[in-house]
Parts: C-alpha cells; structure tokens; sequence
C-alpha cells in the first residue's frame, strides 16, 4: 500500500512491536490518526516518559520507577523465598494469584544457544550473590514449560543445590477447565509426571 511518508513511518515502526503485523499496525495508525492531538500527545508522552524512567530494580531486576521495587522494598513480603521467573511480565503473572508472598528474581531472558544466549548473558551471577549473601531458603524456578525453561531451571538448580538450597520447580501440567482431548501429548506427560497424593 501505499501511505503519506508520515503514516507509512508510523505503520512501519508499529510493525517492529511484539504481535503486530501489518494489518493491526495499519488499524493502529489510522486510529492514531483519527485520534485527537490531545490524545496522541498523552500517548507519546506515555512513551517517552517509560523509557526516562522505569529502570530495572537494583536486587531482583524487575521493572521499576526507582532503585528498588516495590515489591523487594515492601516490609510484608518473605525475604526468604525468591521465585525465579524468566521476564518481568511474569512478575505480573505471579502476582495476580494473590497467593505468593515471596520475592523475585527476574533472569532478564533464558539459556537459548539457538539464539545465542548463554547462562553468562542472564542474571545468575546475581541470584548466586543474593542465595549466599541473604537469609534465603527456597528457591522456586518459575520459568516456561519450554525446552529453553527447562534448560534454565536445569542450570539454576544445579548452582544452587551445592550450596545447600531448597531448589524447587513450579508444577506443570493440565490447565484448570482443560479437557483431556484438547491437551498435547508433553502437557499430558506433565501432568502426569507432577502427580500428587489427594
């Protein structure tokens, strides 16, 4: 197709986001477009103001608008259980069970050789520091039921086991509502696999 030089830049830096191909991208700035100059001043504003000022906190290396975390900063939760995730977003997702009252550690990505990522390029070295430096006791490995996941979690547990550390995985396996005949034959063996007495 072919845009005004303005929405063509503009469609084509939408197209460079996670998820959006070139039809969401289109809607998108035609959206863009149709919105008040208001509107698209707050949504830039937005942009910019995130890039000046979330950082990563300086202990578990979650996204934060300080030095440390909210969560790492907050009195009520356990300093001595720190669940490892792979992202950030999966901060996110942890924390809408309500359940965890732990703190995090955020490894900035997983063990990938395909994609040219090695142990060295995420922070383990941190986790190492805070497991022998802190008053930890458990570490729950909460990355992807992926072969990536997998590999990472293998490595993690396998640093920290030596030192004494209760090393435990998250569970994986057959979703709450799924049906037996939709599930994939590794979701079944999961399922299987992390089994427990009732």
């Amino acid at each position: 197709m072919h845009y005004p030089k303005p929405l063509a830049k503009l469609v084509g830096e939408l197209e460079k986001l996670p998820g959006i191909g070139p039809k969401s991208a289109q809607r998108m700035a035609f959206h863009i477009l149709r919105e008040s100059d208001e509107d698209a001043r707050l949504l830039t504003e937005a942009i910019l103001e995130v890039k000046e000022k979330i950082t990563q906190c300086v202990v578990c290396f979650n996204f934060a608008d300080k030095e440390t975390c909210d969560i790492c900063s907050a009195e009520k939760r356990d300093q001595s259980t720190i669940c490892v995730v792979s992202e950030p977003r999966d901060v996110i997702a942890m924390e809408k069970t309500n359940e965890y009252r732990g703190v995090y550690h955020v490894l900035q990505g997983v063990i990938s050789p395909m994609d040219g990522i090695g142990p060295e390029m995420l922070r383990v070295r941190e986790l190492q520091q805070r497991v022998i430096s802190g008053e930890v006791k458990e570490i729950i490995l909460a990355t992807n039921p992926t072969i990536e996941g997998d590999t990472t979690a293998m490595y993690i547990a396998g640093i920290l086991r030596p030192l004494g550390m209760k090393v435990t995985r998250i569970a994986h396996g057959m979703p709450v509502g799924g049906d037996l005949d939709y599930a994939d034959q590794a979701t079944l063996i999961r399922a299987l696999e992390w089994r427990r007495e009732i």
